[in-house]
């Protein structure tokens, strides 16, 4: 096995269309365990080795390469640099360093913390106690059995362990992440269920998601704003500029994860803010709108359109064009921009009413491909 990297993750159907890479890479968990396994080595033998063979999450083993170590008196220092395969991950290149102290007398005790670069909790509903360092709980598990099995004879002597965690300008890749949304503050996270990163991760999206309504309800909200992305979480923003930050969560393509953890939640108001192609999705009634997961139902929109009072020559143009954005550039030219977008934000509301039902008002934001609102549809609450 090559140092630092995992075992490749199967292609699935349609990732060829994608054009995206597959190799597999590792967790900020998996590195920073490696980082401690290799310092505590280094503290029972004398020298921190230039790699170590560790134990993941999910029980499998891997080999990572230390760049950096060292041990002096009761105190040994190693650091692992996190290869995050083909995703883009804002913590790829980050150096998971560990600072590791003989405790003596501790009476083979363990204790992790998180020291500069890696954030610190400030809001409940994460699953961590507020003032804690965000390293969660499966890789703090992970971390302390690595460092059990290697430093058993410094254990069994009675002496306790201290692993201190930091990641040089993690603050920075902090930036690039939902963690001040979420209340982590001051760095990155700890994360990693499997210890594997999978390129283009959708488990991972759908926890961080689920996560954020969490946090959302924790803090008391009761509303919350689901948007398929950048822009049209821009335009939700300024539209709804009453709702606290901690409100606006990107679903991007997945809309069931994002309903069902607001119905968990117990959400009032739900409101989504989509552009024409999603929203045109959502009243296909897709659980997930991502391109090659089904086609756009050209045939809606031209019926949308029609319904908006679009020319009958239009609306052969409209089924044969390829997206929907042809539709929406066609109608915007004639002045009938706004009406497809209420006709399609009202046929989207339905698809989701029918497949999400419970006690909630809901709102459609229906916005342009600039981030600017062209339409709202509101609804009372439903029982």
């Amino acid at each position: 096995m090559v140092p630092g990297h995992a075992t490749r993750a199967p292609i699935r159907k349609g990732d060829g269309r994608r054009q995206r890479g597959h190799r597999s890479g590792f967790t900020t968990g998996a590195n920073a365990a490696a980082a401690a396994t290799a310092a505590t080595i280094g503290l029972v033998q004398g020298s921190v080795p230039s790699s170590v063979d560790c134990l993941l999450p999910n029980g499998q083993r891997a080999l990572f390469a230390i760049t950096e170590g060292r041990v002096q008196d009761r105190h040994a220092h190693a650091v692992c640099i996190k290869d995050a395969g083909d995703d883009p991950d804002a913590t790829h290149g980050a150096h998971l360093t560990v600072d590791l102290r003989r405790i003596l007398g501790a009476g083979d005790r363990v204790t992790i913390d998180g020291g500069p670069g890696v954030g610190h909790v400030t809001r409940s509903g994460i699953g961590l106690p507020v003032g804690v360092a965000a390293i969660n709980p499966v890789p703090l598990r992970n971390i302390e059995e690595n460092v059990r099995a290697v430093g058993a004879p410094i254990l069994a002597a009675g002496d306790g362990l201290a692993v201190t965690i930091s990641v040089p300008g993690g603050e920075q890749m902090a930036e690039k992440t939902l963690n001040a949304r979420l209340g982590i503050l001051g760095g990155i996270s700890i994360l990693g269920t499997t210890g594997i990163v999978r390129p283009y991760s959708t488990a991972a999206f759908r926890a961080s998601l689920i996560q954020a309504v969490r946090v959302a309800a924790h803090q008391g909200q009761s509303s919350i704003v689901f948007s398929t992305g950048g822009r049209s979480e821009q335009a939700a923003q300024g539209v709804f500029s009453d709702l606290p930050e901690v409100c606006f969560v990107q679903m991007g393509d997945f809309v069931k994860a994002a309903f069902r953890a607001a119905l968990t939640c117990r959400m009032r108001h739900l409101i989504v803010g989509a552009m024409v192609g999603k929203l045109t999705k959502m009243a296909q009634g897709l659980a997930v709108t991502h391109a090659w997961r089904a086609d756009l139902d050209r045939g809606l929109i031209a019926d949308a359109a029609a319904a908006a009072g679009a020319p009958p020559d239009l609306l052969e143009s409209i089924r044969a064009a390829p997206t929907a954005r042809f539709a929406a550039e066609r109608l915007r030219a004639i002045g009938l921009e706004v009406a497809l977008h209420r006709e399609l934000a009202q046929r989207a509301m339905l698809s989701l009413r029918q497949r999400y039902p419970g006690c909630y008002r809901l709102t459609i934001l229906a916005c342009d491909f600039d981030g600017q609102p062209i339409v709202t549809v509101d609804e009372l609450a439903h029982d």
